[in-house]
């Protein structure tokens, strides 16, 4: 028989075995896309690992809240997917916005062409109509508009829609010319009138349009494609005395957001323009930037900067792709390559050009979007959902590459490692999410987290090493450990049982 006392110090210790098993325990799921085949792979066995990374997290420690991750509805992409079977067109929309796939909550599309358009086009085409009366969005019912609509069905909690436009009708401008040039002052008023009849149009459809951008890279181009100028003075301007005030008269409960282009130095110029009184700053709800300054720098002290001129305002990254490539088709292995370069390769100015090296299409990606939300950036869109093999349609031949590509005449479809790289965030960080604070023992991996409204806790995990990692994951006294393979992405769900 055993001793009472030695019978209570056993049922003690299995007892505080328990609880410290509990005590440590995370409820967790972790998915993995990889240069070794991954696809978003639901891991229950790891591989073994040597070198240990630990991941320190802060939920009382909050910053933005996450307005929502996804891609851009453009001509081009609207347009392949009608080249499609019924069948691949719908597991396109499904894949990138059903609760399966992507999920995608936030997403921008174009007002007038772009160069992702099958050619130029306004909806104002007559010149000197300046009370718009013929003003139609006629050239979006074959293509854009069916896009969305299809999305918005499928979406079931729905998305927000950014419409950017990348120039006025060549007659309300300066040089009378699509590509370049500056709104003529006396069709201010006219331009501000466009874009409440453009709302007004799309609300007829059904389509609610969430916010608008006042331009399109307002740095502007005079040789390529559809580009209008903008100072950050004459912007603001323009937003304060007229834009503002006529969708605020015509009750259009939409956003502004100014600049509208590359991350960098200018971004600190807008931002002080942007903000500097109390009618621009009434007006802007935030500044949109893209990622073609660097193809590996997310300027986190420009980000930081444009933060800090207005915390309360949101600071959305509403471009981006890799550029200046045409795809590669059913090649995996590119997509994890060193060999992929951009516009700045040959382009960029000589004290620029070290901002523009190969790079890693997956890691450019999973980088940027890593090291914007670590800089307060609320949202984060891609460019083209679909492309061609060409990298087209694109009236200027201005090739890129889209997460999903497309071969309409033989109507079949890629999935490129692009687009899981944007599920692991759009999918499990969702609109209202908040980000969290993370410490990191080393510089081996990156991170961010996020606390969803429904008490779940995700961390998404970028390995860009060769070897494989052991990470250490802790929130208060509480602990897991698992691995992420070399070359890979994990997306970690920590449940809030």
């Amino acid at each position: 028989m055993i001793p009472i006392r030695s019978l209570s110090i056993c049922l003690f210790f299995i007892l505080m075995i328990k609880a410290c098993t509990h005590k440590n325990d995370l409820n967790i799921e972790v998915y993995e896309t990889s240069a070794q085949g991954h696809q978003l792979k639901k891991l229950t066995e790891f591989a073994s690992a040597e070198k240990q990374s630990d991941i320190k997290l802060l939920p009382n420690k909050t910053f933005q809240t996450i307005t929502g991750f996804g891609g851009s509805f453009t001509e081009a992409s609207a347009y392949l997917l009608n080249q499609l079977s019924p069948e691949k067109r719908t597991a396109i929309l499904q894949a990138y916005f059903g609760e399966e796939g992507a999920n995608y909550t936030l997403t921008r599309t174009h007002i007038n062409s772009c160069d992702f358009s099958l050619s130029n086009y306004s909806y104002a085409p007559i010149a000197g109509d300046s009370s718009l009366q013929h003003f139609s969005i006629e050239e979006d019912r074959d293509d854009i508009i069916p896009m969305i609509k299809d999305a918005m069905e499928i979406s079931k909690d729905g998305f927000k829609i950014i419409a950017s436009p990348w120039t006025a009708p060549p007659w309300m401008k300066d040089n009378n010319d699509w590509r370049g040039g500056k709104l003529l002052p006396q069709y201010y008023d006219t331009w501000a009138l466009f874009f409440s009849k453009y709302l007004d149009a799309y609300a007829s459809e059904d389509i609610a349009i969430w916010a608008v951008t006042v331009e399109n890279e307002p740095l502007g181009n005079d040789n390529n494609w559809e580009s209008m100028h903008y100072s950050p003075e004459e912007m603001s301007l323009f937003v304060k005395n007229h834009l503002g005030p006529k969708l605020e008269a015509d009750n259009h409960n939409v956003k502004i957001f100014g600049y509208d282009q590359n991350r960098g130095e200018e971004l600190k110029k807008w931002a002080d323009a942007m903000y500097k009184d109390e009618a621009s700053f009434k007006y802007f709800d935030g500044m949109a930037v893209h990622w073609y300054a660097s193809t590996y720098d997310w300027f986190p002290e420009s980000l930081q900067y444009a933060h800090n001129a207005a915390p309360e305002k949101y600071l959305i990254q509403s471009e981006a792709c890799v550029d200046a490539e045409v795809p590669k088709w059913q090649d995996d292995q590119w997509y994890w390559s060193k060999e992929a370069t951009d516009w700045g390769w040959d382009w960029a100015s000589e004290e620029e050009k070290y901002l523009h090296p190969k790079y890693v299409p997956v890691y450019r990606y999973a980088r940027d979007i890593i090291g914007c939300l670590n800089n307060w950036v609320d949202g984060w869109i891609d460019w083209n959902m679909v492309l061609d093999k060409q990298g087209g349609p694109n009236w200027f031949k201005n090739w890129c590459v889209a997460p999903v590509i497309v071969d309409p005449d033989q109507d079949e479809v890629y999935f490129t490692p692009i687009y899981y790289t944007l599920v692991h965030f759009s999918k499990y960080i969702r609109p209202g999410a908040q980000r969290i604070g993370i410490e990191l023992s080393d510089e081996a991996i990156m991170a961010t987290a996020a606390k969803n409204p429904d008490g779940s806790i995700v961390i998404v995990i970028l390995n860009q090493g060769d070897e494989n990692r052991k990470l250490n994951i802790s929130i208060g006294d509480k602990t897991t450990s698992f691995s992420i393979s070399a070359q890979a992405i994990q997306t970690a769900m920590i449940s809030n049982s």
